[in-house]
């Protein structure tokens, strides 16, 4: 099964959402089916008994064989006008699948051009809405790039419980499945969990990852993994980091450290800062961004749990408020269920194509 198709299937909460809204708001504007009977059948004139061939017409005459009966024509999809009312009706579905006023009052404004005054199925309505959020995320679609510098370092972000971790040892099992060289730095000193975790994703990829005490200093342990990845030359070096709370000022400086600390090593480290979000946080993932823009300058976005939300709109918002790169998206535990992002195979899986 390809990752897409996987992600459509694991869509299903946020896909069906948006169809069964889909589904009510066509139905309750599509015009009642006429219930009037139908007209009864003309009589049918009584057929002249046929002559009876001749040997030409008992050559090229087939005997008539029973004819079938003919399949009653499928319904209709029901269809409703396009107008000022199911335009709102739309806007608050897209709200409710977590995509934002402001970029739910977009969607709806750019599919309404052109169509308004049209009697419109469900179906059309799915590829329409599905080519306006293709058309939004068409530019941020950017896997993540790859430098001649040596070692890479990436900056690995986010709060507790968003992913980071799990999204380390997939990039680097895929990155040294490619044929790259890692080194995975285990920084978040303080939660012995996430060590054990990337040891494991390490052994598994045959990458080394660099430890330090539990609750030694983070900075430090990036310092010496800099040294590490540069003396045997590696091509990218993954920094993991604690979870970090947006109103924890203190955890916020100490991310801070690592960058000024790696900087001592290479003036223009971290090459790659990646914010880890998680999908079922909705509207939060928002605020996330906004918080560690202004702190650790992220390049990059990785969205995760897809397959854990009602609400797979709000990698919408985040594509049209913020415009950084989308680099993958993930929808479960196994390695390939991280994959590169692609914005028109996501839109459709999104409204349930």
């Amino acid at each position: 099964m390809s990752f897409f198709n996987k992600l459509r299937d694991r869509l299903t909460r946020s896909s069906s959402k948006l169809a069964e809204g889909l589904d009510a708001i066509v139905e309750e504007g599509a015009p009642p089916a006429a219930t009037e009977p139908p007209p009864a059948p003309a009589a049918t004139p009584p057929t002249p008994p046929a002559s009876a061939p001749g040997l030409l017409g008992r050559i090229f005459t087939r005997e008539p064989a029973t004819t079938p009966a003919t399949p009653a024509p499928a319904p209709e999809a029901p269809r409703r006008v396009l107008d000022d009312a199911m335009l709102e009706s739309l806007e608050e579905l897209l709200i409710a699948s977590d995509m934002g006023v402001e970029t739910a009052l977009r969607v709806t404004a750019n599919l309404a051009e052109g169509r308004m005054g049209r009697r419109m199925s469900v179906d059309e309505i799915k590829r329409a809405l599905a080519a306006e959020i293709a058309r939004i995320m068409e530019p941020v679609a950017r896997p993540l790039p790859i430098y001649a510098k040596r070692p890479q370092v990436v900056l690995i972000v986010g709060v507790n419980g968003s992913g980071k971790t799990t999204t380390i040892g997939k990039l680097a099992s895929q990155f040294r499945a490619a044929g790259k060289s890692v080194v995975i730095a285990a920084g978040d000193t303080f939660r012995a969990a996430a060590v054990e975790q990337l040891q494991v994703w390490g052994e598994r990829a045959g990458v080394p990852v660099l430890t330090a005490p539990e609750g030694s200093d983070p900075a430090s342990l990036a310092f010496d993994a800099m040294t590490r990845a540069q003396e045997t030359g590696a091509d990218l070096l993954m920094i993991d980091t604690a979870g970090r709370l947006q109103n924890r000022a203190d955890l916020m400086e100490e991310l801070a450290k690592i960058v000024r600390v790696i900087r001592k090593k290479d003036p223009e480290a971290p090459h790659n800062t990646l914010l880890v979000l998680d999908a079922t946080t909705g509207q939060n993932a928002l605020s996330q961004v906004e918080v560690f823009r202004k702190l650790a300058d992220v390049s990059g976005l990785v969205m995760t749990k897809l397959d854990g939300t009602a609400r797979g709109g709000v990698l919408v918002a985040l594509a049209d408020r913020f415009g950084l790169p989308i680099h993958a998206i993930g929808v479960g535990e196994q390695i390939d269920d991280l994959q590169p992002f692609d914005p028109e195979e996501f839109a459709r899986a999104l409204v349930g194509l």
